[in-house]
């Protein structure tokens, strides 16, 4: 899908919007997937280690999310930085083309999905795009600040521009539709981007998505209302929301997000479970139930959320639940199966 300038960008999106109903799908957690298909994680590249190593797996869990209604799919690229695949003893051009590959590989799962369903779906109408995903700047550290958004006071704003300055620019020429910025910690990281991309002139739009603690602030602590208006004042930025936080938190994060801004609202909540960072797990207790998850969806989308998807722990059948009640309105029915996963994930905790 071919968004164009700022303005043409936005009016694309609205029509984008309009054509599947007033909403759109966003996939689900990558690591849950993965892991679920043999993968090992236990690596500083997490989930991007795969783009390496078995690019196949990464393709499989594209298809395994847009077979279960996803709208959008993003990239196995949110911790693969030039400067990680770079401390693995790749050269700066095989980082690069390592990430050019994470959108390749979405790009051919779509390709296999509309030959395989090409009838059911109208290309033209109802078109699947592709976020090439860039995670912060404490993913790329692997030490638990992405958080907190604690990053010490040597990292400026400049240093975080000049970090993500460049994978920004591959992924944008890389055939993604949009870049999805995900799991911003703090207002500062949040500024880098919105100067990066206007800056260099980025050609393709972006969505800005924070997490948050506590319903109220990043998880730094910053007003997600100040962090969002940093977004809003973007002309590059097509959407702002929330992801990587509990479902508990969201339906008053959307309300607060429309205090400052018109964009539309994307939400791609966890499963609400505690992660564990001495053993690199989740906690299981602290948890939505799984058709507690899917009954919140219908209220997010009337409270004016476009964009709905999941992040950690949720899974295809999550989207599938996602998808089924978007369709259905309000009153449809709850799910009678899990939607999310009890398979333990470990080492990192964000798509």
């Amino acid at each position: 899908m071919v968004f164009g300038s700022d303005k043409l960008a936005s009016a694309a999106m609205s029509d984008f919007l309009r054509n599947n109903g007033g909403y759109a799908v966003i996939d689900g957690g990558f690591a849950t997937e993965l892991e679920r298909h043999g993968a090992d994680l236990n690596d500083p590249l997490w989930s991007a280690k795969y783009l390496i190593d078995s690019p196949h797996l990464v393709r499989r869990v594209h298809l395994d999310y847009l077979e279960a209604g996803a709208d959008i799919i993003i990239t196995a690229s949110y911790q693969g930085a030039i400067q990680g695949f770079e401390a693995k003893g790749f050269s700066k051009e095989q980082s690069e083309a390592l990430l050019q590959k994470s959108v390749q590989i979405a790009c051919e799962a779509r390709g296999v999905y509309y030959e395989n369903n090409g009838n059911e779906r109208s290309l033209r109408n109802f078109p699947i795009l592709v976020a090439a995903s860039v995670g912060s700047y404490g993913a790329y550290l692997a030490d638990g600040s992405e958080y907190s958004g604690n990053y010490g006071e040597k990292v400026t704003l400049e240093y975080l521009k000049e970090f993500h300055r460049r994978r920004i620019q591959v992924l944008a020429e890389s055939g993604a539709d949009l870049i999805a910025l995900e799991t911003i910690p703090n207002k500062l990281e949040a500024q880098a981007y919105a100067e990066l991309l206007e800056e260099d002139d980025i050609k393709i739009p972006a969505w800005f998505s924070f997490s948050s603690k506590d319903g109220v602030n990043a998880v730094s602590g910053d007003s997600i209302l100040e962090c969002a208006s940093v977004a809003d004042s973007c002309e590059k930025v097509l959407a702002v929301g929330i992801n990587c936080t509990p479902p508990r938190f969201i339906h008053g994060l959307i309300l607060s997000i429309q205090k400052v801004t018109t964009k539309p609202i994307l939400i791609y909540p966890n499963s609400g479970e505690t992660y564990d960072g001495q053993t690199k797990t989740w906690i299981k207790s602290t948890g939505v139930s799984d058709v507690d998850f899917i009954s919140y969806v219908n209220k997010w989308h009337e409270a004016g959320a476009a964009f709905i998807g999941g992040c950690c722990r949720t899974t295809p059948n999550t989207i599938r639940a996602i998808a089924n009640n978007l369709s259905k309105g309000p009153d449809a029915p709850r799910p009678s199966e899990p939607v999310t996963s009890s398979h333990p994930v470990k080492y990192q905790l964000v798509k």
